[in-house]
């Protein structure tokens, strides 16, 4: 295919959306595209210097006459800038509020000049959260209808955005993906010992602790699990329920087997040393964390009825309850735990299903093949 010039937004920060988008503009440009970030600070896991990739910060500026800083005005006012300016051929934004309403202002801005075509990623908060709240869901749906192409990361959150906004253009799902030379069992370079005991078993969860990722009940489980056998959880990530868990912990009588690592750019490095991985939220429109965990060989547990059902296969490489049903999730754990040889072989399918399925060859092709059906159908408009 021909090479793109495509300018990409996403959160900087260490969470789901500003990974993905982060990972799938570094395998772009390793294809030769062009690939310019357009964010306020640098992406939470580009951190170093790669041919064809170029970031562009986003000025945030304060004037008396704004109670806040008007991040979507500028926002909007520098993709109209990078794309005159490097002649983009695609905006690609992750999230919908507010990127895709800035996307929407810089294409009206530069009409003269190139007017990129605009793709929008939905990871989720953006539709069950922000969208969702009545004073922002008239923009919402706005701003997705006034996009080029729709993309969704799973099945579970294009069927949510349709009925929820009454979307009748096509969503394609693209799943969120891992690169396999990275997250599998062979990766860390840590020692177990580190955190662990030979006869301890090892659990972990990755979170930014937000209330909906229901980190207390991560808390229950593995308070459950330490009464029946030894173990130990890692908790990795930070968030606004970081301090009330470390709180409970402490409380539980559980601090000397509760390591909290804070946010760490490589959970590579450390997955592969864990056992099991607990993904209790509330909410999950695809579970990047659990995904990065059964690539590295953990099994995971986690709640039903999220987009968890399109990434772990229950009672093949981990097991989904209802969600807040944390004696369910603390039996089958328990169970897992206590046989090795059958923990073994979930681990086993883990890397398998993980790495057939969510691979970021196959996904980023996927990637490239929609931008070039919304360039061709945008032109014969």
């Amino acid at each position: 295919m021909d090479k793109l010039k495509i300018g990409i937004t996403c959160y900087p920060v260490a969470g789901g959306s500003g990974i993905v988008a982060t990972e799938l503009g570094i395998k772009l440009a390793e294809r030769g595209h062009n690939v310019h970030f357009i964010a306020y600070d640098l992406p939470f896991r580009l951190q170093t210097f790669r041919p064809n990739l170029f970031f562009h910060e986003v000025d945030t500026v304060s004037y008396q006459l704004f109670k806040y800083p008007p991040y979507t005005l500028t926002l909007a006012a520098k993709m109209a800038e990078i794309s005159c300016e490097y002649h983009l051929d695609i905006l690609h934004v992750h999230y919908a509020i507010p990127h895709a309403t800035a996307a929407f202002l810089a294409r009206q801005m530069t009409a003269h000049c190139c007017a990129p075509r605009i793709i929008t990623t939905l990871h989720g908060t953006d539709i069950t959260l922000v969208g969702a709240d009545k004073s922002f869901y008239d923009i919402t749906r706005f701003s997705i209808k006034s996009s080029d192409g729709i993309t969704a990361v799973s099945k579970y959150l294009a069927d949510e955005t349709i009925r929820e906004f009454k979307i009748e253009k096509h969503i394609e799902v693209i799943p969120n993906f891992i690169d396999t030379e990275r997250f599998n069992p062979c990766t860390t370079c840590c020692g177990r010992e580190e955190f662990a005991e030979p006869h301890e078993k090892l659990l972990c969860h990755i979170s930014n602790f937000r209330p909906v990722k229901r980190a207390m009940d991560v808390i229950q489980i593995f308070e459950r699990v330490h009464k029946k056998l030894p173990a130990r959880l890692l908790l990795i990530g930070e968030g606004p329920d970081t301090m009330l868990v470390r709180r409970i912990v402490k409380k539980n009588g559980l601090a000397d087997k509760v390591t909290f690592l804070g946010s760490k750019a490589k959970v590579e490095d450390v997955l592969p040393l864990v056992d099991l991985f607990l993904c209790p939220s509330e909410e999950e429109s695809f579970g990047l964390a659990a995904l990065e965990a059964l690539g590295c060989g953990v099994p995971v547990i986690g709640s039903s009825g999220t987009g968890l059902v399109e990434v772990v296969s229950h009672g093949v490489d981990g097991y989904l309850y209802p969600v807040a049903d944390t004696q369910a999730m603390a039996d089958a754990a328990i169970a897992l735990l206590s046989d090795d040889f059958n923990l073994n072989e979930f681990k086993k399918r883990a890397t398998e299903n993980a790495h057939e399925k969510f691979n970021a060859e196959k996904v980023v092709d996927h990637y490239e093949q929609y931008y070039c059906r919304v360039m061709e159908e945008k032109s014969e408009a």
